[in-house]
Protein backbone atom coordinates (compact mmCIF):
# COMPACT_ATOMS: atom_id res chain seq x y z
CA UNK A 1 0.00 0.00 0.00
CA UNK A 2 1.36 3.52 -0.80
CA UNK A 3 2.62 5.28 2.07
CA UNK A 4 -0.20 8.23 1.30
CA UNK A 5 -2.77 5.83 1.20
CA UNK A 6 -1.60 4.23 4.53
CA UNK A 7 -1.95 7.43 6.33
CA UNK A 8 -5.09 7.90 4.79
CA UNK A 9 -6.25 4.71 6.12
CA UNK A 10 -4.62 5.19 9.56
CA UNK A 11 -6.37 8.98 9.73
CA UNK A 12 -9.66 7.52 9.23
CA UNK A 13 -9.28 4.57 11.53
CA UNK A 14 -8.65 7.49 13.96
CA UNK A 15 -11.48 9.19 13.45
CA UNK A 16 -13.61 6.24 13.61
CA UNK A 17 -12.74 5.29 17.27
CA UNK A 18 -12.75 9.01 18.19
CA UNK A 19 -16.34 9.91 17.17
CA UNK A 20 -17.50 6.99 18.99
CA UNK A 21 -15.11 7.53 22.47
CA UNK A 22 -16.42 10.64 22.54
CA UNK A 23 -20.21 9.74 21.45
CA UNK A 24 -20.20 7.27 23.86
CA UNK A 25 -19.21 10.19 26.63
CA UNK A 26 -22.66 12.49 26.34
CA UNK A 27 -25.24 11.65 28.03
CA UNK A 28 -29.09 12.10 26.33
CA UNK A 29 -29.43 14.48 29.28
CA UNK A 30 -26.54 15.73 28.54
CA UNK A 31 -27.57 16.55 25.13
CA UNK A 32 -30.72 18.12 26.06
CA UNK A 33 -32.90 14.64 25.00
CA UNK A 34 -35.91 13.85 26.95
CA UNK A 35 -35.74 11.15 29.68
CA UNK A 36 -37.81 7.92 29.37
CA UNK A 37 -36.61 6.85 25.71
CA UNK A 38 -36.25 2.69 25.13
CA UNK A 39 -33.35 1.32 26.93
CA UNK A 40 -29.52 1.57 26.22
CA UNK A 41 -27.66 -1.36 25.91
CA UNK A 42 -24.50 1.09 26.28
CA UNK A 43 -24.47 4.99 28.02
CA UNK A 44 -24.36 7.50 25.61
CA UNK A 45 -25.64 9.21 22.52
CA UNK A 46 -26.52 6.70 19.44
CA UNK A 47 -25.72 7.79 15.88
CA UNK A 48 -29.08 8.84 14.50
CA UNK A 49 -29.34 11.38 18.12
CA UNK A 50 -26.47 12.83 17.17
CA UNK A 51 -26.83 13.49 13.52
CA UNK A 52 -30.60 14.71 14.12
CA UNK A 53 -29.13 17.20 17.11
CA UNK A 54 -26.16 17.87 14.29
CA UNK A 55 -28.75 18.96 11.33
CA UNK A 56 -26.97 16.16 9.68
CA UNK A 57 -28.40 12.94 7.80
CA UNK A 58 -28.13 9.89 9.37
CA UNK A 59 -26.60 7.87 6.66
CA UNK A 60 -23.91 10.42 6.29
CA UNK A 61 -22.85 10.46 9.96
CA UNK A 62 -22.75 6.59 10.30
CA UNK A 63 -20.55 6.81 7.28
CA UNK A 64 -18.44 9.69 8.78
CA UNK A 65 -18.29 7.51 12.15
CA UNK A 66 -17.55 4.42 9.90
CA UNK A 67 -14.45 6.17 8.28
CA UNK A 68 -15.49 6.23 5.23
CA UNK A 69 -13.66 8.56 2.51
CA UNK A 70 -16.44 11.07 2.27
CA UNK A 71 -16.52 15.29 2.04
CA UNK A 72 -17.36 17.10 4.68
CA UNK A 73 -17.23 21.10 5.62
CA UNK A 74 -16.33 23.02 8.22
CA UNK A 75 -20.01 23.29 9.00
CA UNK A 76 -21.12 20.13 9.87
CA UNK A 77 -18.02 19.28 11.71
CA UNK A 78 -18.77 22.36 14.15
CA UNK A 79 -22.32 21.04 14.42
CA UNK A 80 -20.94 17.39 14.90
CA UNK A 81 -18.41 18.82 18.03
CA UNK A 82 -20.93 20.95 19.13
CA UNK A 83 -23.25 17.97 19.82
CA UNK A 84 -20.51 15.93 21.30
CA UNK A 85 -19.74 18.74 23.61
CA UNK A 86 -15.57 18.97 21.96
CA UNK A 87 -13.65 21.41 23.50
CA UNK A 88 -10.84 23.29 21.29
CA UNK A 89 -8.43 20.78 21.36
CA UNK A 90 -10.69 18.14 20.53
CA UNK A 91 -12.43 19.89 18.08
CA UNK A 92 -8.89 20.94 16.15
CA UNK A 93 -7.91 17.53 16.36
CA UNK A 94 -11.60 16.07 14.75
CA UNK A 95 -10.64 18.66 11.51
CA UNK A 96 -7.25 16.94 11.03
CA UNK A 97 -8.46 13.57 11.33
CA UNK A 98 -11.26 15.09 8.76
CA UNK A 99 -9.06 16.04 6.33
CA UNK A 100 -9.43 19.60 7.35
CA UNK A 101 -7.08 22.64 7.96
CA UNK A 102 -7.91 23.17 11.61
CA UNK A 103 -9.60 26.40 12.74
CA UNK A 104 -7.21 28.81 15.07
CA UNK A 105 -6.74 27.70 18.37
CA UNK A 106 -8.70 29.19 21.24
CA UNK A 107 -7.95 29.79 24.66
CA UNK A 108 -9.76 27.59 26.93
CA UNK A 109 -11.90 29.51 29.39
CA UNK A 110 -10.13 26.93 32.00
CA UNK A 111 -6.70 28.34 30.99
CA UNK A 112 -7.36 31.70 30.77
CA UNK A 113 -5.48 32.57 34.27
CA UNK A 114 -2.38 31.57 33.42
CA UNK A 115 -0.22 34.70 34.42
CA UNK A 116 1.07 33.65 37.61
CA UNK A 117 2.74 30.28 36.25
CA UNK A 118 4.25 32.32 33.11
CA UNK A 119 5.39 34.92 35.44
CA UNK A 120 7.27 32.44 37.58
CA UNK A 121 8.77 30.81 34.51
CA UNK A 122 10.12 34.22 33.10
CA UNK A 123 11.26 34.60 36.45
CA UNK A 124 13.39 31.42 36.66
CA UNK A 125 15.13 32.60 33.54
CA UNK A 126 16.75 35.37 35.60
CA UNK A 127 19.76 36.70 34.85
CA UNK A 128 18.52 36.10 31.55
CA UNK A 129 16.28 38.76 29.78
CA UNK A 130 12.65 37.19 29.23
CA UNK A 131 9.27 38.26 28.49
CA UNK A 132 5.83 37.82 27.15
CA UNK A 133 3.46 39.27 24.27
CA UNK A 134 0.15 38.67 23.33
CA UNK A 135 -0.53 38.07 19.76
CA UNK A 136 -0.52 41.52 18.89
CA UNK A 137 2.51 42.29 20.22
CA UNK A 138 1.81 44.08 23.05
CA UNK A 139 3.86 42.78 25.97
CA UNK A 140 2.11 40.75 29.05
CA UNK A 141 4.99 40.26 31.46
CA UNK A 142 8.81 41.16 31.53
CA UNK A 143 11.56 40.01 33.84
CA UNK A 144 14.07 42.77 35.63
CA UNK A 145 16.58 41.09 33.15
CA UNK A 146 14.48 42.65 30.55
CA UNK A 147 13.79 46.05 32.13
CA UNK A 148 17.65 46.41 33.03
CA UNK A 149 19.54 45.24 29.71
CA UNK A 150 16.05 46.05 26.70
CA UNK A 151 15.08 48.71 28.48
CA UNK A 152 11.24 47.42 28.53
CA UNK A 153 9.73 50.17 31.38
CA UNK A 154 6.17 51.47 31.93
CA UNK A 155 6.26 54.50 30.44
CA UNK A 156 6.80 52.47 27.07
CA UNK A 157 4.05 52.54 24.55
CA UNK A 158 3.92 48.89 25.98
CA UNK A 159 4.14 46.94 22.22
CA UNK A 160 7.09 45.19 21.55
CA UNK A 161 6.67 46.25 17.80
CA UNK A 162 6.22 50.16 18.01
CA UNK A 163 8.61 50.44 20.73
CA UNK A 164 11.57 48.39 18.69
CA UNK A 165 10.67 51.20 16.05
CA UNK A 166 10.07 54.23 18.17
CA UNK A 167 11.91 53.46 21.33
CA UNK A 168 15.34 55.64 21.54
CA UNK A 169 16.37 54.00 24.54
CA UNK A 170 16.11 50.52 22.37
CA UNK A 171 17.42 51.49 19.54
CA UNK A 172 20.24 52.87 20.87
CA UNK A 173 21.60 50.55 22.16
CA UNK A 174 20.84 47.66 19.66
CA UNK A 175 23.99 46.82 17.42
CA UNK A 176 22.13 44.85 15.35
CA UNK A 177 19.33 46.90 14.82
CA UNK A 178 18.79 46.83 10.89
CA UNK A 179 19.93 43.37 10.43
CA UNK A 180 17.09 42.60 12.49
CA UNK A 181 14.22 45.27 11.54
CA UNK A 182 13.20 43.45 8.13
CA UNK A 183 13.02 40.08 10.05
CA UNK A 184 10.77 41.63 12.96
CA UNK A 185 8.39 42.98 9.83
CA UNK A 186 8.28 39.54 8.19
CA UNK A 187 6.94 37.76 11.39
CA UNK A 188 4.89 40.58 11.84
CA UNK A 189 3.47 39.88 8.74
CA UNK A 190 2.80 36.10 8.85
CA UNK A 191 0.92 36.34 12.27
CA UNK A 192 -1.29 39.17 10.15
CA UNK A 193 -1.52 37.13 7.47
CA UNK A 194 -2.60 34.34 9.78
CA UNK A 195 -5.98 36.92 10.63
CA UNK A 196 -6.37 38.90 7.83
CA UNK A 197 -9.88 40.07 9.37
CA UNK A 198 -8.17 40.73 12.92
CA UNK A 199 -8.99 44.52 13.63
CA UNK A 200 -6.37 44.27 16.94
CA UNK A 201 -3.86 43.62 14.35
CA UNK A 202 -4.35 46.60 12.17
CA UNK A 203 -4.71 48.58 14.92
CA UNK A 204 -1.07 47.76 15.71
CA UNK A 205 -0.51 48.48 12.18
CA UNK A 206 -1.69 52.03 11.74
CA UNK A 207 -0.19 52.63 14.96
CA UNK A 208 3.34 51.72 13.90
CA UNK A 209 2.98 52.97 10.44
CA UNK A 210 2.27 56.26 11.31
CA UNK A 211 5.02 56.22 14.17
CA UNK A 212 7.84 54.86 11.42
CA UNK A 213 8.14 55.74 8.08
CA UNK A 214 10.89 52.99 8.05
CA UNK A 215 8.39 50.43 9.51
CA UNK A 216 6.00 51.28 6.80
CA UNK A 217 9.08 51.05 3.57
CA UNK A 218 9.90 47.24 5.03
CA UNK A 219 6.63 46.20 5.57
CA UNK A 220 5.68 47.44 1.33
CA UNK A 221 8.37 44.84 0.48
CA UNK A 222 5.92 42.03 1.42
CA UNK A 223 8.56 39.85 2.86
CA UNK A 224 7.17 37.09 5.44
CA UNK A 225 8.63 34.83 8.24
CA UNK A 226 7.62 32.60 10.88
CA UNK A 227 9.06 33.53 14.23
CA UNK A 228 11.97 31.87 15.59
CA UNK A 229 15.49 33.09 16.90
CA UNK A 230 16.83 36.41 16.17
CA UNK A 231 20.93 37.39 17.12
CA UNK A 232 20.41 39.76 19.07
CA UNK A 233 23.96 42.68 19.63
CA UNK A 234 23.01 45.17 22.54
CA UNK A 235 25.64 47.87 23.96
CA UNK A 236 24.46 48.42 27.60
CA UNK A 237 25.96 51.45 29.16
CA UNK A 238 27.76 49.70 32.50
CA UNK A 239 28.83 46.48 30.85
CA UNK A 240 29.62 47.26 27.16
CA UNK A 241 28.91 44.62 24.44
CA UNK A 242 25.80 41.65 25.21
CA UNK A 243 25.34 39.22 22.39
CA UNK A 244 22.04 37.17 22.97
CA UNK A 245 19.89 35.25 20.69
CA UNK A 246 16.27 35.27 21.30
CA UNK A 247 13.56 32.54 20.93
CA UNK A 248 10.25 32.98 20.30
CA UNK A 249 7.88 30.00 22.08
CA UNK A 250 4.43 29.65 21.94
CA UNK A 251 2.41 28.18 24.66
CA UNK A 252 -0.16 25.72 23.59
CA UNK A 253 -2.68 25.91 26.07
CA UNK A 254 -2.47 30.00 25.73
CA UNK A 255 -2.33 30.31 21.91
CA UNK A 256 -2.56 34.12 22.26
CA UNK A 257 0.78 34.11 24.24
CA UNK A 258 4.36 33.89 22.85
CA UNK A 259 7.64 33.59 25.70
CA UNK A 260 10.47 35.52 24.20
CA UNK A 261 13.77 33.66 25.69
CA UNK A 262 17.35 35.31 25.38
CA UNK A 263 19.93 33.12 25.54
CA UNK A 264 23.92 34.22 26.09
CA UNK A 265 26.27 33.59 22.91
CA UNK A 266 29.47 32.30 23.50
CA UNK A 267 30.91 35.87 22.76
CA UNK A 268 31.84 39.13 24.54
CA UNK A 269 31.36 37.50 28.06
CA UNK A 270 27.63 37.90 27.98
CA UNK A 271 26.81 35.19 30.18
CA UNK A 272 29.09 36.63 33.33
CA UNK A 273 27.72 39.97 32.72
CA UNK A 274 24.46 39.49 32.45
CA UNK A 275 24.93 37.70 35.60
CA UNK A 276 26.61 40.71 37.11
CA UNK A 277 23.65 43.23 36.03
CA UNK A 278 21.37 41.04 38.22
CA UNK A 279 24.05 40.79 41.13
CA UNK A 280 23.57 43.29 44.23
CA UNK A 281 26.08 45.56 42.72
CA UNK A 282 25.04 45.35 39.43
CA UNK A 283 21.58 46.44 40.51
CA UNK A 284 22.98 49.60 42.45
CA UNK A 285 24.47 50.31 39.06
CA UNK A 286 21.28 50.15 37.22
CA UNK A 287 18.84 52.57 40.21
CA UNK A 288 20.05 55.41 38.13
CA UNK A 289 18.14 56.31 35.06
CA UNK A 290 18.28 54.02 32.04
CA UNK A 291 20.51 55.95 29.20
CA UNK A 292 21.96 54.68 26.02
Amino acid sequence: MPEADAFKSHRLRELREFLMSRRARVSPAEAGLPAGGPRRRTPGLRREEVAVLAGVGVSWYQWLEQGRDISVSPQVLDSVARVLRLDNTERRHLYVLAGLNPPAPEVAPDRRDMCEGLRRLIDTWMPYPAHIMDMYYNCVLYNDAAAVVLGMRPDGTQNCLVDFFTDPLYRSRSKSWERNARTVVAQFRAACAARPDDQGYQAVLAQVAEASEEFTAMWEERDIEEPGQIRKELHHPLVGLLCVESTAMRVPARPDLTIVLHTPLDEANTAAKLEWLASPEGRRGTMYPLAG
